[in-house]
């Protein structure tokens, strides 16, 4: 009997893969594709960036950053929509051309279908959770819905969802207060 041994995709191959318009993120070494986002889609992370971007602006304590490129390993890179990362932090993980380790906050956009769904909310919850992320949102268009996840105990923990004229808060950001349907406004 012989076993095919799958070779692991890597950050490396990754920075040769042609431009086609397609994302593609590997974690674990295993190779993920998606589409280029709709304008839906970037839609809720414009309200996002600029909800983060007027509070920061008032409160320098770090940069908001779209769809940035997240090297956690050789193996495992991925391009999330949002990311936030502190002043602290960003000699740290953001001084070069991406972020090298795991953002304060990380924000994901739910595109269509049940595979990426599955991504965000299986596969790069336990990415970000084993990197040590200390926060992880899942934006559900569909259901007009945020999931927060804090980490707690080493390992990203479902704190609450928050639907429409729920806030949204967060303790890396004092006085921050998102309302949940402002996300969703078209």
């Amino acid at each position: 009997m012989v076993t095919k041994i799958t070779p692991l995709m890597t950050v490396a191959d990754l920075d040769v893969t042609p431009d086609d318009g397609n994302r593609y993120e590997v974690i674990e070494g295993e190779l993920f594709v998606s589409c280029a986002p709709s304008i839906s889609h970037q839609r809720i992370v414009y309200h996002l960036l600029m909800a983060f971007g007027a509070y920061l602006i008032r409160h320098p304590i770090g940069m908001v950053i779209p769809a940035p490129g997240v090297i956690f390993s050789d193996l495992s890179g991925v391009i999330p929509d949002l990311v936030f990362v502190s002043q602290a932090r960003q000699p740290e993980i953001a001084s070069g051309d991406r972020v090298t380790g795991a953002p304060d906050l990380a924000i994901e956009v739910l595109s269509p279908g049940a595979e990426n769904a599955r991504r965000d909310r299986v596969v790069k919850l336990q990415l970000y959770g084993k990197y040590g992320a200390p926060e992880y949102w899942v934006v559900d268009p569909e259901q007009r819905a945020v999931e927060v996840y804090r980490q707690q105990q080493g390992s990203l923990e479902h704190i609450g969802t928050f639907m429409a004229h729920d806030d949204i808060t967060s303790p890396l950001f004092p006085d921050f207060r998102l309302r949940s349907l402002d996300i969703f406004v078209l």
